[in-house]
């Protein structure tokens, strides 16, 4: 296999409600805006990840609209989905094509469109990540599910509501340093848990909200892109990819997610590194819960003990193990299937040392955690600098 290196990154200027453009406007500007910071002059290839475009927008086939729309018409184009982590599968399966040596410069993005529909049908939308015959028929929402992952961590590591509520007052904290960040605001842990109750112990501000957005990566080989790139590549190091059953009650353990660790496993062996040797992470924190569950199975604490860390500041910019310095999916926003793109987009720039305000010192090698539903798939990439 070939060394496989990111050349350009790209994404809207600003996610949230982005009213005056539709699905195809949207992609096509992340896109637009990773070819020309790789200064590529063609593709010749794209993977488009999408989770629910036909329910939120009433549009499949993005394959051809959107190569279309690029004007890239003719190349090989392919949608990818599997839920949440669609982005993160569509830059494994664009990672995958340039490795073999099948094709060179390839893009890999995603995308959704969520706030044509009614808060109603964007539930529904979202419900179908889940087990419709098993969760949605009973009236189970991701909401619910997650809050049911935290009463379960509560009740076993006794994990607390204030614990919770930090990882989204971090999260603010740093989105408010993040251009594109849709909610860039400061909040407090009492105003977390003063929001409105949406399924106990979740609060709102426990929730990522619904978000309109596109994040894009140029791909090619990294001897290729020693002489081509304009600016500093990044080598993917590592890769991971897992499943686990769908159903939440089908887990011996409802607080352990096996996917992720399972995937980053994967990656890391990969990479040939360990976990000391990664200087920043961009995990999925759909849920203040998740992030806490998602550093647990990354084995960046002991099982039980994200809380009492994140509490501690550990999690912080300026802490040892920095986690979503970009805001996460908790401020930055989460369009389904744009968010492990962006999460790749985040951490290349942070590798080149162009994040700005929350630019983490001296970053060199870094990892993307993207996953689908309450955890039944799950993505990761270690990058480092070439």
């Amino acid at each position: 296999m070939r060394d496989v290196a990111i050349i350009g990154v790209g994404a809207n200027p600003r996610w949230g409600e982005l009213w005056g453009q539709s699905l195809r406007d949207i992609f096509v500007e992340a896109a637009l805006a990773a070819i020309d910071d790789a200064g590529v002059d063609h593709l010749d290839g794209m993977y488009v990840g999408c989770m629910s475009s036909g329910i939120f927008t009433g549009q499949e086939h993005l394959a051809s609209l959107m190569s279309d729309y690029l004007g890239q018409k003719h190349i090989p184009a392919t949608r990818v989905e599997s839920a949440c982590a669609s982005g993160g599968l569509a830059v494994k399966s664009a990672f995958l094509e340039v490795a073999s040596g099948y094709r060179d410069i390839i893009l890999a993005g995603g995308v959704e469109k969520m706030t044509d529909v009614s808060g109603g049908e964007a539930t529904f939308a979202l419900g179908t990540a889940a087990d419709g015959e098993y969760e949605g028929y009973h009236g189970a929402t991701f909401p619910g599910l997650y809050a049911m992952i935290a009463k379960a961590h509560m009740a076993r590591y006794g994990t607390t509501h204030e614990m919770l509520a930090q990882v989204a007052v971090k999260n603010h904290a740093n989105g408010m340093l993040n251009p594109m960040a849709q909610y860039r605001s400061e909040i407090t842990v009492q105003q977390v848990l003063n929001s409105v109750m949406i399924a106990e112990p979740l609060h709102i501000l426990d929730c990522s909200p619904i978000t309109d957005g596109a994040a894009a990566v140029i791909l090619c080989p990294l001897d290729m892109a020693k002489k081509i790139s304009k600016k500093q590549p990044v080598k993917i190091a590592g890769v991971g990819h897992a499943t686990d059953t769908i159903q939440l009650a089908q887990r011996p353990d409802p607080t352990w997610l096996e996917s992720t660790a399972l995937a980053a496993e994967a990656a890391f062996k990969m990479a040939g590194v360990s976990r000391k040797d990664i200087d920043l992470y961009e995990v999925h924190d759909c849920f203040t819960i998740a992030e806490l569950a998602v550093i647990e199975a990354l084995g960046l604490v002991d099982k039980g003990k994200s809380g009492e860390a994140t509490l501690k500041g550990r999690t912080a910019r300026t802490g040892d193990i920095p986690v979503n310095v970009s805001g996460g999916l908790k401020s930055k926003g989460h369009p389904v299937g744009a968010t492990g793109a962006v999460q790749i987009v985040e951490l290349t720039r942070q590798l080149r040392g162009e994040a700005g305000e929350r630019q983490i010192a001296k970053a060199r090698r870094a990892l993307a955690q993207n996953m689908g539903g309450s955890g039944g798939s799950a993505v990761v990439h270690i990058l480092e600098v070439a």
